[in-house]
């Protein structure tokens, strides 16, 4: 009974069902799994029901998908669908896809608005048409309106529950307001002012309610929202305006500035995090893939960068088989030439990663750009002639040819200006198009690289063999 009690206690805390690595514990996946085989619905409560919503998502992502289905039909009304926010979006679709509508239509109307939308955003048009009619029509309303937004806007990410008072309120009376109206949502640290229209007038912060008595109306205190969100706003630019000015939460408006919405910082949290993931998947050419997806979706993300990336080896490969003659002449250039390649690649990535990021924050501009990019040629020549020393040094007395450590360190020193370079001035050009550059910023970045060192080192040690035989 001590150990069960101590289990009890542990569940409900929700705070050791991690390992010391930080995923979920073995035993605690083998607990949860034999009482999902036994069909043991009170110990799946007991065990599961007080998990917060991200816990609940990390066990759906450790359980097998029968295993994860059958705990959702086993919990019922006592699953917190929040915790579908918190898994890959492979996860959640199956989830969804094995519960009807009509579960899905009376689990939405228990989350908050923006969680609602996140859920329900993936499903065909004919599953959401079907969820939202079965629900109340100032609800289905709201979530229609945020549905309707683009994605990946300020719209789709907003909360259209918020706490808003006409501007000729006193503090009392909004104060009343707050603790008698049972509709308001359970979290705010903003009261928004607004004319009969909904048109945005000003903002409050609870703290100075707080400290301003009763009687003063709600228009003197009030301060104007400089940081208005639009509801078109691409959330990453929404995620900057919340870093630049250090916000809690800020209102979003339509395009006749009407309060639509308000966008917190635990929703801009998870925007940077989904950002920067996504900035770094695609500049690995992987597009936008989850552990969760199958083989075939994940072939699917990988094969056309792959593709792209054959032509461009294509391009190098043409430029060696300009030099066959050279090569087979000296051998010695075979084996060099992959360390040129590998250095350089290595060098343009380094520019290439630090560009787009300086890109993806706004630090890089058209201001500042003349300045980066002769700060990264300087650095090229810099690493090139480090590089170039110890490379020409190696090679010399590796093949006992001076003159050969020579011409592959004269080569290195152009690779790495090359690299340099391309990995600067490639994510720009494609920022300039409207393309994003961390797409295809590497493929081309290498390309470049390998083109250029390949032709310069190959190039002069042709030159050299004539010269040399000139010479004799």
């Amino acid at each position: 009974m001590e150990g069960q009690d101590e289990q009890e206690i542990r569940s409900a805390e929700g705070a050791d069902i991690y390992g010391e690595d930080g995923a979920v514990q073995s035993s605690f996946l083998a607990h949860v799994g034999a009482a999902i085989a036994d069909r043991d619905t009170l110990t799946l409560k007991r065990e599961v029901g007080d998990l917060h919503q991200s816990e609940l998502g990390d066990l759906l992502e450790a359980l097998h998908p029968e295993q994860r289905r059958a705990l959702v039909e086993l919990l019922g009304a006592d699953f917190d669908f929040s915790a579908l926010t918190e898994v890959d979006e492979a996860i959640r679709l199956d989830i969804v896809d094995n519960l009807p509508n009509a579960q899905i239509a009376q689990a939405v109307q228990e989350l908050d608005s923006d969680d609602a939308v996140y859920i329900l955003e993936d499903l065909d048009q004919e599953d959401q048409d079907e969820i939202l009619s079965q629900l109340p029509f100032t609800e289905r309303i709201r979530l229609r309106r945020s549905l309707d937004y683009p994605e990946e806007t300020a719209g789709r990410r907003m909360q259209t529950e918020f706490v808003a008072v006409p501007p000729f309120w006193t503090i009392g009376q909004t104060i009343d307001y707050m603790r008698e109206d049972k509709n308001l949502p359970d979290r705010f640290s903003q009261i928004f002012v607004i004319d009969p229209s909904f048109k945005l007038l000003g903002a409050i912060d609870l703290d100075q309610i707080l400290r301003t008595k009763r009687a003063v109306k709600v228009e003197e205190v009030m301060h104007e929202t400089r940081h208005a969100i639009p509801a078109t706003m691409d959330q990453e630019e929404a995620a900057r305006e919340f870093e630049q000015y250090d916000l809690l939460s800020a209102a979003v408006v339509d395009e006749n500035e009407r309060l639509v919405g308000v966008l917190t910082i635990d929703d801009v949290v998870d925007v940077i995090q989904q950002e920067a993931e996504e900035d770094l998947l695609r500049m690995g050419g992987v597009g936008d893939e989850e552990l969760s997806d199958t083989v075939a979706a994940t072939s699917r993300s990988r094969v056309p960068w792959l593709l792209v990336n054959l032509g461009t080896a294509f391009i190098s490969a043409s430029v060696i088989s300009m030099f066959g003659a050279t090569i087979e002449e000296m051998v010695a250039l075979a084996a060099l030439m992959p360390i040129v390649a590998s250095l350089g690649g290595n060098a343009g990535t380094q520019t290439m990663t630090v560009t787009v990021r300086a890109l993806a924050t706004r630090d890089l501009d058209i201001y500042n750009a003349g300045r980066v990019i002769r700060r990264e040629v300087m650095v090229g020549m810099l690493n090139g002639m480090v590089i170039a020393t110890i490379l020409g040094l190696v090679a010399g007395l590796w093949f006992h040819n001076p003159d050969l450590g020579l011409v592959i360190a004269a080569a290195m020193i152009l690779n790495m200006l090359a690299a340099a370079l391309g990995g600067i001035l490639i994510p720009l050009f494609l920022d300039k198009l409207g393309a994003d550059p961390a797409i295809s910023s590497s493929i081309f970045t290498t390309m470049i690289t390998d083109v250029i060192g390949f032709l310069a080192f190959l190039s002069l040690a042709t030159w050299w063999l004539h010269l040399g035989a000139g010479t004799s």
